[in-house]
Protein backbone atom coordinates (compact mmCIF):
# COMPACT_ATOMS: atom_id res chain seq x y z
CA UNK A 1 0.00 0.00 0.00
CA UNK A 2 1.30 3.44 -0.88
CA UNK A 3 2.07 6.00 1.86
CA UNK A 4 -0.66 8.24 0.41
CA UNK A 5 -3.30 5.52 0.90
CA UNK A 6 -2.12 4.93 4.46
CA UNK A 7 -2.37 8.65 5.10
CA UNK A 8 -5.90 8.62 3.67
CA UNK A 9 -6.90 5.79 6.02
CA UNK A 10 -5.40 7.55 9.02
CA UNK A 11 -7.09 10.82 8.13
CA UNK A 12 -10.57 9.34 7.83
CA UNK A 13 -10.06 7.37 11.06
CA UNK A 14 -9.33 10.64 12.85
CA UNK A 15 -12.71 11.94 11.71
CA UNK A 16 -14.74 8.79 12.40
CA UNK A 17 -13.46 7.44 15.69
CA UNK A 18 -13.39 3.74 16.56
CA UNK A 19 -14.50 2.48 13.13
CA UNK A 20 -11.22 1.30 11.60
CA UNK A 21 -12.68 -1.84 9.98
CA UNK A 22 -15.58 0.03 8.39
CA UNK A 23 -13.27 2.74 7.06
CA UNK A 24 -10.94 0.13 5.55
CA UNK A 25 -13.93 -1.59 3.91
CA UNK A 26 -15.02 1.74 2.43
CA UNK A 27 -11.59 2.41 0.94
CA UNK A 28 -11.35 -1.16 -0.39
CA UNK A 29 -14.74 -0.70 -2.04
CA UNK A 30 -13.63 2.47 -3.84
CA UNK A 31 -10.29 0.94 -4.85
CA UNK A 32 -12.28 -1.93 -6.39
CA UNK A 33 -14.25 0.63 -8.46
CA UNK A 34 -17.44 -0.12 -6.57
CA UNK A 35 -20.28 1.93 -5.14
CA UNK A 36 -20.85 2.06 -1.40
CA UNK A 37 -24.04 1.90 0.66
CA UNK A 38 -23.89 3.03 4.30
CA UNK A 39 -26.98 2.01 6.27
CA UNK A 40 -27.77 2.77 9.89
CA UNK A 41 -29.95 4.79 12.21
CA UNK A 42 -29.66 8.60 12.01
CA UNK A 43 -26.86 10.30 13.87
CA UNK A 44 -24.06 7.71 13.84
CA UNK A 45 -21.86 9.44 11.24
CA UNK A 46 -22.98 8.11 7.84
CA UNK A 47 -22.86 11.49 6.09
CA UNK A 48 -19.69 12.49 7.94
CA UNK A 49 -17.93 9.35 6.68
CA UNK A 50 -19.02 10.00 3.08
CA UNK A 51 -17.80 13.61 3.24
CA UNK A 52 -14.49 12.56 4.77
CA UNK A 53 -13.85 9.95 2.06
CA UNK A 54 -14.57 12.37 -0.79
CA UNK A 55 -12.40 15.15 0.64
CA UNK A 56 -9.55 12.82 1.60
CA UNK A 57 -9.35 11.26 -1.87
CA UNK A 58 -9.19 14.66 -3.57
CA UNK A 59 -12.20 13.98 -5.76
CA UNK A 60 -14.77 16.43 -7.04
CA UNK A 61 -18.02 15.63 -5.28
CA UNK A 62 -21.63 16.75 -5.12
CA UNK A 63 -24.15 16.02 -2.41
CA UNK A 64 -27.73 15.22 -3.37
CA UNK A 65 -30.26 15.27 -0.56
CA UNK A 66 -32.83 12.66 -1.53
CA UNK A 67 -36.35 13.71 -0.52
CA UNK A 68 -39.84 12.50 -1.38
CA UNK A 69 -40.36 15.25 -3.98
CA UNK A 70 -37.02 14.73 -5.78
CA UNK A 71 -37.33 14.23 -9.57
CA UNK A 72 -34.90 12.45 -11.95
CA UNK A 73 -34.16 15.81 -13.64
CA UNK A 74 -32.99 17.15 -10.27
CA UNK A 75 -30.27 14.49 -10.36
CA UNK A 76 -29.42 14.19 -14.05
CA UNK A 77 -30.07 17.70 -15.36
CA UNK A 78 -32.37 18.93 -18.11
CA UNK A 79 -32.50 20.81 -21.41
CA UNK A 80 -33.58 24.43 -20.84
CA UNK A 81 -35.03 26.61 -23.59
CA UNK A 82 -33.05 29.78 -24.29
CA UNK A 83 -35.34 32.48 -25.68
CA UNK A 84 -32.47 34.59 -27.00
CA UNK A 85 -30.99 31.84 -29.16
CA UNK A 86 -34.22 29.95 -29.74
CA UNK A 87 -32.52 26.65 -28.85
CA UNK A 88 -32.40 24.20 -25.97
CA UNK A 89 -29.19 23.96 -23.96
CA UNK A 90 -28.38 21.17 -21.55
CA UNK A 91 -27.78 22.10 -17.91
CA UNK A 92 -25.99 19.19 -16.19
CA UNK A 93 -27.27 18.02 -12.84
CA UNK A 94 -25.21 17.13 -9.76
CA UNK A 95 -24.63 13.59 -11.09
CA UNK A 96 -21.75 15.00 -13.15
CA UNK A 97 -19.09 14.70 -10.46
CA UNK A 98 -16.51 12.09 -9.48
CA UNK A 99 -18.21 11.31 -6.17
CA UNK A 100 -21.94 11.55 -5.58
CA UNK A 101 -23.11 11.61 -2.00
CA UNK A 102 -26.69 10.33 -2.25
CA UNK A 103 -27.80 11.28 1.23
CA UNK A 104 -30.75 9.33 2.63
CA UNK A 105 -31.32 7.69 -0.74
CA UNK A 106 -34.34 5.74 0.45
CA UNK A 107 -36.23 8.92 1.34
CA UNK A 108 -36.83 9.49 -2.38
CA UNK A 109 -39.42 7.72 -4.50
CA UNK A 110 -38.44 4.75 -6.71
CA UNK A 111 -38.74 7.04 -9.75
CA UNK A 112 -36.03 9.35 -8.40
CA UNK A 113 -33.88 6.42 -7.25
CA UNK A 114 -33.94 4.99 -10.79
CA UNK A 115 -32.02 8.04 -12.05
CA UNK A 116 -28.85 6.40 -10.67
CA UNK A 117 -29.22 2.98 -12.32
CA UNK A 118 -27.49 3.65 -15.65
CA UNK A 119 -24.90 5.91 -14.04
CA UNK A 120 -23.85 3.29 -11.49
CA UNK A 121 -23.61 0.44 -13.98
CA UNK A 122 -22.24 2.11 -17.11
CA UNK A 123 -20.69 5.41 -15.99
CA UNK A 124 -22.97 7.38 -18.30
CA UNK A 125 -26.46 8.86 -18.43
CA UNK A 126 -28.95 9.10 -21.30
CA UNK A 127 -30.79 12.42 -21.39
CA UNK A 128 -32.87 13.98 -24.16
CA UNK A 129 -31.90 11.18 -26.55
CA UNK A 130 -28.17 11.68 -26.00
CA UNK A 131 -25.71 9.59 -24.00
CA UNK A 132 -23.37 11.66 -21.84
CA UNK A 133 -20.28 10.15 -20.13
CA UNK A 134 -19.64 10.78 -16.46
CA UNK A 135 -16.26 11.79 -14.98
CA UNK A 136 -13.61 9.19 -14.17
CA UNK A 137 -13.44 7.84 -11.55
CA UNK A 138 -17.13 7.84 -10.67
CA UNK A 139 -18.52 6.64 -7.34
CA UNK A 140 -21.86 6.75 -5.62
CA UNK A 141 -21.66 6.79 -1.83
CA UNK A 142 -25.22 6.48 -0.58
CA UNK A 143 -26.56 6.63 2.94
CA UNK A 144 -29.89 5.20 3.96
CA UNK A 145 -31.94 4.88 7.10
CA UNK A 146 -33.43 1.51 8.15
CA UNK A 147 -36.38 0.61 5.92
CA UNK A 148 -38.77 0.35 8.86
CA UNK A 149 -38.48 4.06 9.63
CA UNK A 150 -41.23 6.49 8.65
CA UNK A 151 -40.96 7.93 5.13
CA UNK A 152 -38.50 5.37 3.76
CA UNK A 153 -38.92 3.70 0.35
CA UNK A 154 -37.12 0.34 0.06
CA UNK A 155 -34.48 0.20 -2.67
CA UNK A 156 -35.31 -2.28 -5.46
CA UNK A 157 -33.11 -5.35 -5.90
CA UNK A 158 -31.66 -4.01 -9.17
CA UNK A 159 -30.48 -0.89 -7.34
CA UNK A 160 -29.09 -2.77 -4.34
CA UNK A 161 -27.06 -5.14 -6.51
CA UNK A 162 -25.22 -2.16 -7.99
CA UNK A 163 -23.73 -1.32 -4.61
CA UNK A 164 -20.59 -3.36 -4.14
CA UNK A 165 -20.62 -3.21 -0.33
CA UNK A 166 -23.10 -2.28 2.36
CA UNK A 167 -21.75 -1.38 5.77
CA UNK A 168 -23.25 -0.47 9.12
CA UNK A 169 -21.47 1.87 11.51
CA UNK A 170 -23.26 1.19 14.79
CA UNK A 171 -22.76 3.18 17.95
CA UNK A 172 -19.19 4.00 19.02
CA UNK A 173 -17.63 2.16 21.93
CA UNK A 174 -17.20 3.96 25.24
CA UNK A 175 -13.64 5.17 24.61
CA UNK A 176 -14.43 6.46 21.11
CA UNK A 177 -17.56 8.23 22.30
CA UNK A 178 -15.65 9.89 25.15
CA UNK A 179 -13.05 11.14 22.62
CA UNK A 180 -15.90 12.34 20.41
CA UNK A 181 -17.52 14.27 23.26
CA UNK A 182 -14.24 15.86 24.33
CA UNK A 183 -12.89 16.50 20.83
CA UNK A 184 -13.42 19.11 18.16
CA UNK A 185 -16.73 19.31 16.29
CA UNK A 186 -16.71 16.91 13.31
CA UNK A 187 -18.04 19.61 10.97
CA UNK A 188 -15.11 21.85 11.83
CA UNK A 189 -12.68 18.99 11.20
CA UNK A 190 -14.30 18.28 7.82
CA UNK A 191 -14.09 21.90 6.72
CA UNK A 192 -10.32 21.85 7.32
CA UNK A 193 -9.74 18.44 5.74
CA UNK A 194 -7.17 18.41 2.92
CA UNK A 195 -6.76 15.76 0.23
CA UNK A 196 -4.33 13.01 1.23
CA UNK A 197 -4.06 11.72 -2.34
CA UNK A 198 -4.79 13.23 -5.73
CA UNK A 199 -7.43 11.92 -8.11
CA UNK A 200 -4.80 10.79 -10.61
CA UNK A 201 -2.83 8.97 -7.89
CA UNK A 202 -5.99 7.22 -6.76
CA UNK A 203 -6.67 6.00 -10.30
CA UNK A 204 -3.12 4.61 -10.38
CA UNK A 205 -3.78 2.75 -7.14
CA UNK A 206 -6.95 1.28 -8.65
CA UNK A 207 -4.85 -0.02 -11.55
CA UNK A 208 -2.43 -1.67 -9.11
CA UNK A 209 -5.33 -3.42 -7.36
CA UNK A 210 -6.41 -5.04 -10.64
CA UNK A 211 -3.03 -6.79 -10.83
CA UNK A 212 -3.16 -8.37 -7.36
CA UNK A 213 -2.78 -12.10 -8.03
CA UNK A 214 -5.76 -14.43 -7.61
CA UNK A 215 -4.77 -18.11 -7.73
CA UNK A 216 -6.86 -20.91 -9.23
CA UNK A 217 -7.39 -22.36 -5.75
CA UNK A 218 -8.71 -19.02 -4.53
CA UNK A 219 -11.05 -18.82 -7.53
CA UNK A 220 -12.32 -22.30 -6.65
CA UNK A 221 -13.04 -21.02 -3.14
CA UNK A 222 -14.88 -17.97 -4.50
CA UNK A 223 -17.01 -20.08 -6.82
CA UNK A 224 -17.84 -22.52 -4.03
CA UNK A 225 -19.07 -19.66 -1.83
CA UNK A 226 -21.20 -18.25 -4.64
CA UNK A 227 -22.64 -21.69 -5.43
CA UNK A 228 -23.45 -22.25 -1.75
CA UNK A 229 -25.49 -19.05 -1.67
CA UNK A 230 -27.47 -20.17 -4.75
CA UNK A 231 -28.17 -23.65 -3.40
CA UNK A 232 -29.24 -22.49 0.07
CA UNK A 233 -33.00 -22.89 0.56
CA UNK A 234 -33.05 -19.99 3.01
CA UNK A 235 -32.60 -17.51 0.16
CA UNK A 236 -34.93 -16.64 -2.70
CA UNK A 237 -31.89 -16.31 -4.97
CA UNK A 238 -28.14 -16.48 -4.46
CA UNK A 239 -25.34 -14.12 -5.36
CA UNK A 240 -25.39 -12.82 -8.93
CA UNK A 241 -22.44 -12.97 -11.36
CA UNK A 242 -22.01 -9.22 -10.74
CA UNK A 243 -21.67 -9.99 -7.04
CA UNK A 244 -19.07 -12.68 -7.78
CA UNK A 245 -16.97 -10.27 -9.83
CA UNK A 246 -17.30 -7.67 -7.12
CA UNK A 247 -16.24 -10.15 -4.44
CA UNK A 248 -13.04 -10.91 -6.32
CA UNK A 249 -12.26 -7.21 -6.92
CA UNK A 250 -12.84 -6.13 -3.35
CA UNK A 251 -10.83 -9.08 -2.01
CA UNK A 252 -7.96 -7.91 -4.22
CA UNK A 253 -8.34 -4.40 -2.79
CA UNK A 254 -8.37 -5.74 0.79
CA UNK A 255 -5.18 -7.70 0.11
CA UNK A 256 -3.58 -4.60 -1.46
CA UNK A 257 -4.40 -2.52 1.63
CA UNK A 258 -2.71 -5.24 3.70
CA UNK A 259 0.46 -4.78 1.64
CA UNK A 260 0.23 -8.03 -0.32
CA UNK A 261 0.24 -8.68 -4.07
CA UNK A 262 -1.84 -11.87 -3.78
CA UNK A 263 -5.25 -12.72 -2.34
CA UNK A 264 -5.68 -15.09 0.62
CA UNK A 265 -8.90 -16.77 1.80
CA UNK A 266 -8.83 -14.43 4.80
CA UNK A 267 -9.32 -11.47 2.44
CA UNK A 268 -12.49 -13.02 1.04
CA UNK A 269 -13.75 -13.78 4.54
CA UNK A 270 -13.13 -10.18 5.63
CA UNK A 271 -15.21 -8.59 2.86
CA UNK A 272 -17.99 -11.16 2.32
CA UNK A 273 -20.12 -9.96 5.30
CA UNK A 274 -20.38 -6.52 3.67
CA UNK A 275 -21.18 -7.93 0.23
CA UNK A 276 -24.07 -10.27 1.07
CA UNK A 277 -26.70 -8.59 3.32
CA UNK A 278 -28.20 -6.39 0.59
CA UNK A 279 -28.11 -9.13 -2.06
CA UNK A 280 -29.53 -12.19 -0.32
CA UNK A 281 -33.27 -12.11 0.30
CA UNK A 282 -34.86 -14.53 2.77
CA UNK A 283 -37.32 -17.21 1.84
CA UNK A 284 -40.81 -16.93 3.28
CA UNK A 285 -40.84 -17.30 7.05
CA UNK A 286 -37.09 -16.85 7.56
CA UNK A 287 -36.27 -14.71 10.59
CA UNK A 288 -32.50 -15.09 10.80
CA UNK A 289 -30.66 -11.72 10.91
CA UNK A 290 -29.14 -10.81 7.55
CA UNK A 291 -25.74 -10.05 9.06
CA UNK A 292 -25.37 -13.75 10.02
CA UNK A 293 -25.82 -15.07 6.47
CA UNK A 294 -22.23 -14.59 5.33
CA UNK A 295 -20.94 -16.44 8.39
CA UNK A 296 -23.26 -19.39 7.67
CA UNK A 297 -22.05 -19.57 4.06
CA UNK A 298 -18.40 -19.37 5.12
CA UNK A 299 -18.88 -22.25 7.57
CA UNK A 300 -20.20 -24.48 4.78
CA UNK A 301 -17.11 -24.19 2.55
CA UNK A 302 -13.70 -25.54 3.62
CA UNK A 303 -10.77 -23.12 3.36
CA UNK A 304 -8.32 -24.15 0.62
Amino acid sequence: MSPALQQALDQVNRILLGKNTQVRLCLACLLARGHLLIEDVPGVGKTTLAHALARTLGLDFHRIQFTSDLLPADVLGAAIYDRDSGTFSFHPGPIFAQVILADEINRASPKAQSALLEAMEEGQVSIEGETRPLPTPFFVIATQNPSDQIGAFPLPESQLDRFLLRIRLGFPDRAAERALLRGEDRRDLLSNLAAAISASEFVEQQAHVKHVHVSDALLDYLQALIAASRQDARFIAGLSPRAGLGLMRVAQAWAYLAGRDFVQPEDVQAVLPALTPHRLFPAVGLTQPQDDWAARILLQIPIP
